[in-house]
Protein backbone atom coordinates (compact mmCIF):
# COMPACT_ATOMS: atom_id res chain seq x y z
CA UNK A 1 0.00 0.00 0.00
CA UNK A 2 1.25 3.30 -0.66
CA UNK A 3 0.95 6.00 2.01
CA UNK A 4 1.38 9.46 1.18
CA UNK A 5 2.39 11.91 4.22
CA UNK A 6 2.80 15.52 4.06
CA UNK A 7 5.34 17.85 6.17
CA UNK A 8 5.87 21.73 7.15
CA UNK A 9 9.57 20.77 6.68
CA UNK A 10 12.02 18.36 6.57
CA UNK A 11 16.44 18.45 6.45
CA UNK A 12 17.32 19.91 2.59
CA UNK A 13 19.06 17.08 2.07
CA UNK A 14 15.80 14.46 2.32
CA UNK A 15 14.33 16.05 -0.67
CA UNK A 16 14.85 13.77 -3.46
CA UNK A 17 11.72 15.50 -5.98
CA UNK A 18 9.89 17.94 -6.87
CA UNK A 19 6.48 18.09 -8.26
CA UNK A 20 4.36 21.23 -9.51
CA UNK A 21 0.57 21.43 -9.85
CA UNK A 22 0.16 23.94 -12.43
CA UNK A 23 -2.71 25.94 -13.45
CA UNK A 24 -2.92 28.26 -17.13
CA UNK A 25 -5.58 30.25 -17.86
CA UNK A 26 -7.82 28.98 -15.02
CA UNK A 27 -7.17 25.43 -16.60
CA UNK A 28 -5.18 22.48 -15.55
CA UNK A 29 -1.86 21.43 -17.17
CA UNK A 30 -1.04 17.55 -17.11
CA UNK A 31 1.86 16.04 -19.05
CA UNK A 32 1.54 12.42 -21.03
CA UNK A 33 4.96 10.50 -20.94
CA UNK A 34 5.99 8.95 -24.41
CA UNK A 35 5.74 5.45 -22.78
CA UNK A 36 2.63 5.91 -21.17
CA UNK A 37 -1.09 6.19 -21.73
CA UNK A 38 -1.84 8.73 -18.49
CA UNK A 39 -1.27 11.95 -17.18
CA UNK A 40 0.76 13.04 -14.79
CA UNK A 41 1.65 16.72 -12.75
CA UNK A 42 4.97 17.99 -14.00
CA UNK A 43 7.96 16.74 -11.34
CA UNK A 44 10.88 15.08 -11.27
CA UNK A 45 14.22 14.21 -9.40
CA UNK A 46 17.06 16.61 -8.13
CA UNK A 47 19.86 16.45 -9.82
CA UNK A 48 23.49 16.69 -7.34
CA UNK A 49 24.01 19.95 -5.45
CA UNK A 50 20.69 21.48 -7.54
CA UNK A 51 18.45 23.66 -5.31
CA UNK A 52 15.35 22.09 -5.12
CA UNK A 53 13.04 25.09 -6.50
CA UNK A 54 15.65 25.04 -8.81
CA UNK A 55 14.59 21.07 -9.44
CA UNK A 56 11.40 22.20 -10.01
CA UNK A 57 11.94 24.77 -12.19
CA UNK A 58 14.05 22.47 -14.39
CA UNK A 59 11.30 19.88 -14.26
CA UNK A 60 8.11 22.81 -15.08
CA UNK A 61 10.25 23.87 -17.96
CA UNK A 62 11.06 20.37 -19.44
CA UNK A 63 7.96 18.32 -18.96
CA UNK A 64 5.50 21.77 -19.67
CA UNK A 65 7.29 23.91 -21.85
CA UNK A 66 6.53 26.63 -19.75
CA UNK A 67 8.91 29.95 -20.55
CA UNK A 68 7.26 32.16 -17.61
CA UNK A 69 5.46 31.56 -14.70
CA UNK A 70 5.57 32.26 -10.78
CA UNK A 71 6.01 29.32 -8.61
CA UNK A 72 5.54 29.02 -4.99
CA UNK A 73 5.67 26.12 -1.78
CA UNK A 74 3.09 24.05 -0.64
CA UNK A 75 4.32 21.63 1.39
CA UNK A 76 6.78 18.76 1.63
CA UNK A 77 5.68 15.39 1.20
CA UNK A 78 6.90 11.86 1.29
CA UNK A 79 5.93 8.44 -0.46
CA UNK A 80 6.32 4.99 1.33
CA UNK A 81 5.64 2.18 -1.35
CA UNK A 82 6.81 -1.56 -1.20
CA UNK A 83 7.69 -1.10 -5.04
CA UNK A 84 9.83 2.15 -4.32
CA UNK A 85 12.95 2.54 -3.01
CA UNK A 86 12.71 -0.53 -1.30
CA UNK A 87 9.83 0.28 0.90
CA UNK A 88 11.79 3.51 2.51
CA UNK A 89 10.41 6.61 3.25
CA UNK A 90 11.01 9.59 -0.01
CA UNK A 91 10.29 13.44 0.37
CA UNK A 92 9.81 15.82 -2.30
CA UNK A 93 8.91 19.06 -1.96
CA UNK A 94 5.39 20.11 -3.46
CA UNK A 95 4.88 23.91 -5.71
CA UNK A 96 1.93 25.39 -7.59
CA UNK A 97 2.85 27.38 -10.33
CA UNK A 98 0.94 29.45 -12.36
CA UNK A 99 1.98 29.36 -16.24
CA UNK A 100 1.63 32.57 -17.96
CA UNK A 101 3.82 31.52 -21.22
CA UNK A 102 4.40 28.34 -22.85
CA UNK A 103 7.31 27.71 -25.39
CA UNK A 104 5.82 25.61 -28.56
CA UNK A 105 8.16 22.59 -28.56
CA UNK A 106 8.63 20.12 -25.46
CA UNK A 107 12.31 19.06 -25.27
CA UNK A 108 11.84 16.03 -23.06
CA UNK A 109 10.81 12.49 -22.38
CA UNK A 110 7.15 14.47 -22.34
CA UNK A 111 4.93 13.48 -25.77
CA UNK A 112 2.11 16.37 -25.04
CA UNK A 113 0.69 18.76 -22.21
CA UNK A 114 -2.76 18.81 -21.77
CA UNK A 115 -4.98 21.91 -20.89
CA UNK A 116 -8.55 21.19 -18.86
CA UNK A 117 -11.12 22.44 -16.97
CA UNK A 118 -11.41 18.57 -15.14
CA UNK A 119 -8.75 17.04 -13.24
CA UNK A 120 -8.00 13.59 -15.18
CA UNK A 121 -9.36 10.18 -14.34
CA UNK A 122 -6.06 7.93 -15.53
CA UNK A 123 -2.82 9.30 -13.54
CA UNK A 124 0.05 7.65 -14.11
CA UNK A 125 0.23 8.12 -10.29
CA UNK A 126 -2.99 7.28 -8.79
CA UNK A 127 -2.24 6.75 -5.21
CA UNK A 128 0.03 9.83 -5.15
CA UNK A 129 -0.81 13.01 -7.21
CA UNK A 130 -4.57 13.54 -6.17
CA UNK A 131 -3.27 13.32 -3.08
CA UNK A 132 -0.67 16.55 -3.70
CA UNK A 133 -3.87 18.32 -5.19
CA UNK A 134 -6.06 17.65 -2.26
CA UNK A 135 -3.51 19.10 -0.14
CA UNK A 136 -2.75 22.07 -1.89
CA UNK A 137 -6.54 22.81 -1.92
CA UNK A 138 -6.71 22.13 2.04
CA UNK A 139 -4.15 24.81 2.25
CA UNK A 140 -6.08 27.21 0.42
CA UNK A 141 -3.10 27.45 -2.57
CA UNK A 142 -5.94 26.50 -5.38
Amino acid sequence: MTEVKFYDSVADELLNFAVIISKSNGKWVFCKHKKRNTFEVPGGHRETGENILDTAKRELYEETGAAEFNIKPVCVYSVTAPDNFNGEETFGMLYYAEITAFEKELHSEIEKIILTDELVDNWTYPEIQPKLIQKAKENGII
